[in-house]
Order: C-alpha cells, then structure tokens, then sequence
C-alpha cells in the first residue's frame, strides 16, 4: 500500500490530474484551452526551467505534445532545402527522434517567417506535418514513416503557416497562402483525399485585384452544430463553415475590408456566434452561424480600427481577450456587443496566440517575454511576467503541468521546481 500512495504521488507530479495532451495548434480543441491546472506562472533563463535543446533554426511553428513526447517543427538550413519534425522526451528534453523532408529549390518567405512556419497535430498514434512546398507528412510517434502527399508548389512572398488539425480518422489542412488556395480532408490512415474545396482567388495570390495585400494563414477549428460537424476557417476573403464529411459550403461570411484580403488568426466561436478579426488592422467581425448560405444579414456588429492581429485570442464566458501585433496590447471585448472593456498596453508584440488553463491565460511577444494574467472582465490582472533570452512568434503549449515553448533558437520546458 505504501508503494501505490508513492506512485500515486510521483504519477501526480508529473501528470497533473485532469491532464489532457497539446496536441495540436492551441490545443487539444483548438481554442486555446487546457482543462488541465496548476501550470508555472514564473520563470527566467535560471529559473524554473526544466531542459531546453537547441534547434537548427528558427521557425514560427509552435510545439505540441502529446503523452511522453514533445513534436516540432524546424528546417535545417536557412532556404528551408531540408525541413525537419523533431521528436523529444517531455520530461528529459532528449532526443528521440527527426524526421527529414528536401525540396529542390527554395521558395520565398518574409525574413520574420523562416521556413519551420506549421504546426504539427497528433492523434497520440501518429503525427502529422505540413512543410507547405515539401509536403504533408505521417509518422509513427516511434518515428517511422507512414505516408506522404505530394501537394504542388505554394508560394507566396511571405510564407506559409497554416497547421493541419485531425478529427476523428481525418486530417484537415488549409494550403494557404498564395494563388493555389484549398481546404481538404484526407484519411489519416492513408493519406488518401477524402474532398478538397478550392477557394476562388481574386488576384495573383500576393495582391488582390486592387493590389493590396491578399493571403490566409488561418488554421481551421472543428465545431458541431445541431449534430453536423463543421470544418471553421478563415479564407483570404470569407470565411468558410465547411461539412467535415463532404467539404460542402453550409455557409461562408464575406469579411470586407478596405485594407486588404487576409487572414492570420483562427475563427473562435462562442455558442452560436462567430468571432474574426481580420489581419493588417482589418475589422473585428461577430454573426450569427444558425443559417446556411450567404450570413451577411447575421452580422452582430463589426468593429473597425484593430490592432493588427496574428495570434488567436481565448473565449472566457462572455468575453474575448485578444492579443495585438502594434498597438501591442492585450484587450478584452464583450463579446453581445463588441465593445472593448479594456486594454492593457504591453512592450512587445503579440504573434503567438493565448493559451489558458483555469483562470490563467499566456500571452508570449516576439522578445520571448510571457505576460501571465488572470481573464477578467473588472479590469487586467497580472499573475507574473516571464522572461527569455530569445526572440519567438510561437505559442505556449500547456501539458502534464509544464509549459513548453518555442523560441528562435531553442526549445523550452518550463516547471516549478520540485
């Protein structure tokens, strides 16, 4: 008996009660949210680190884990030729396995997007990685290699970094940016392409017809409605409500901006109502997704004049808290009428999205500095802010009471010390 109660506290310990795995861009539900506790709200360089490895180079792409094993993505050299899964121990930070992908030529990016830009996403039996122009690929979580799709070239002047997500035996990719644009469902067994949506683009893939900028980055999410799954993404110019088994349009929303066609963060959906800011300053939109067709006359209300926005903010009951990329802020909106209750300025810029467990949310800028708060309607509430010495775009990963993030040269485990 007395060896059970100290496996029962060393199990505890390692695994929180309630712990769920990250695995997949924001989470095991793809809004940001850990129904697991108790994760580190401080640290530094010296301090409340568990291991950190280096990596080849620098990537946008966040980590994911699920079980023992952490997954992320990176290439090897710096023209993305050789882009890379790699596989570490989440307790230890050793190595387990990589997995290497080539491409013939390089492809263009923007220097604030180095290749290394997707998420992977994880069943707990295999992994799935998008390298955009190098493919999408399928691993054991021993590492051996299950399948790979040869999709075509994707280019666009800044990159990639859209992530796949599965649900269910399904894999769901959306292939932006650029001018060959689709939405597809492939088995996650095979590989096979279950059904592809290819969306309309309206200019060459960089610049719409009116040569301003054009582009989707967003990453999908799955919802249910009235016992229809849905595939929820944000296209260059709407955004899609897409049956998860046939690919059909239920219903899309045109989201019109005069400051150009696109979109980086994912949709968040509270209830029935929709939530989208689009990027470079675009409108924050909210309607309703009751109907089928064309939802323009379900808008609630828009609000223009946003922060730029690349990361996803999190739902806490009535409220959404979003983060900024210049004004650099963090700002909190009711959600029935899309009035802003406050914002809290920040000095670094926000392109990693918000990760929550209970009361405490994440939001990690670009100088790798973690503000900590506590989601609350009454005004901004700091829990703690945390630095590192490295730049990162990624966002935190929250697993088996750690955080685990991404940063330009490393990869971080972070803990309370024992």
């Amino acid at each position: 008996m007395r060896l059970f109660s100290v496996l029962i506290v060393f199990v505890s310990l390692q695994f929180p009660l309630g712990a769920e795995d990250w695995a997949q861009f924001r989470g095991p539900r793809g809004n940001g949210v850990t129904v697991s506790r108790n994760y580190p709200t401080d640290w530094g360089i010296e301090r409340n680190v568990r291991w950190s490895v280096d990596l080849p180079q620098p990537g946008n792409g966040s980590a994911i884990v699920t079980g023992n094993k952490v997954l992320v993505c990176s290439a090897v050299d710096t023209k993305g030729l050789e882009r890379s899964l790699f596989c570490f121990d989440s307790l230890t930070g050793k190595q387990l396995w990589v997995q290497n992908v080539n491409i013939s030529r390089a492809m263009p990016t923007h220097k604030t997007n180095p290749y290394g830009g997707s998420t992977p996403a994880s069943d707990g039996q295999r992994v799935v990685v998008w390298h955009a122009s190098a493919g999408l690929h399928a691993y054991s979580m021993d590492g051996a290699k299950l399948w790979s799709r040869d999709l075509g070239e994707f280019q666009h002047m800044w990159g990639y970094g859209s992530s796949p997500i599965i649900i269910g035996d399904r894999v769901f990719l959306n292939s932006g940016a650029g001018k060959k644009v689709f939405v597809a469902a492939f088995d996650l067994s095979t590989g096979n392409t279950i059904w592809r949506h290819d969306e309309p683009v309206d200019g060459d893939g960089d610049y719409n017809n009116e040569r301003k900028y054009m582009g989707t980055w967003s990453t999908p999410i799955s919802i249910k409605r009235q016992g229809r799954g849905l595939v929820v993404v944000a296209m260059q110019k709407r955004i899609l409500g897409l049956d998860a088994e046939t690919g059909e349009v239920v219903w899309f929303f045109v989201v019109d901006s005069d400051r150009g066609d696109l979109s980086y963060s994912s949709p968040m959906v509270q209830g029935d109502v929709c939530l989208f800011n689009a990027g470079f300053k675009g409108p924050f939109v909210a309607f309703k997704i009751t109907g089928v067709g064309d939802l323009a006359g379900d808008q609630l209300w828009r609000s223009d004049n946003n922060p730029q926005s690349i990361g996803t903010g999190v739902i806490v009951d009535q409220h959404v808290y979003r983060p900024g990329a210049g004004p650099n802020l963090i700002d909190c909106t009711e959600i029935e009428s899309g009035k802003s209750v406050w914002q809290h300025r920040t000095k670094g810029a926000f392109w990693s999205s918000i990760s929550l467990s209970g009361e405490v949310a994440y939001a990690t800028d670009q100088r790798g500095r973690t503000t900590v708060f506590r989601p609350s309607p009454t005004g901004f509430i700091e829990l703690g802010e945390c630095q590192l010495d490295d730049t990162t775009n990624a966002t935190p990963a929250l697993a088996n009471g750690n955080v685990f993030l991404r940063t330009s040269r490393k990869l971080w485990c972070i803990g309370e010390s024992q």
